[in-house]
């Protein structure tokens, strides 16, 4: 149905800036958007870090000025633009999607949510 594939992560030294990106297929869905980017650290809970809904985007307060959210929808791909990256930025980052309000729930900012997960993009910042 859906088919997320994150890339354009890596490990890079404190300062330093990486480009995540998404492509999504999901040619069985009357209604598809992307939700936006989440990610885990070993040992803590999945957390929001940038999400866009068309017209707006939202940030956690950790990546405000350092982060970018941004959609190409004709390529169906979603991009996480990442600069002065920090040790605390070190995770797994996900792509999410909501596809006719289907897939696993989820909070987002408070709101319960169906999405859709890709397999992930490991990100590590260190010196």
């Amino acid at each position: 149905q859906v088919q997320l594939v994150e890339s354009g992560g890596g490990s890079v030294q404190p300062g330093g800036s990486l480009r995540l990106s998404c492509v999504a297929s999901a040619s069985e869905c009357n209604r598809f958007s992307f939700v936006g980017w989440f990610r885990q650290a070993p040992g803590k809970e999945r957390e929001g870090v940038a999400t866009i809904d068309p017209r707006t985007t939202t940030y956690t307060a950790s990546v405000k000025g350092r982060f970018t959210i941004s959609s190409d929808n004709a390529k169906k791909t979603l991009y996480l633009q990442m600069n002065s990256l920090k040790p605390d930025d070190t995770a797994m980052y996900y792509c999410a999607a909501d596809c006719d309000g289907r897939g696993v729930r989820f909070s987002v900012w408070g709101r319960l949510r169906y999405l859709y997960w890709g397999q992930g993009t490991q990100v590590t910042v260190s010196s």
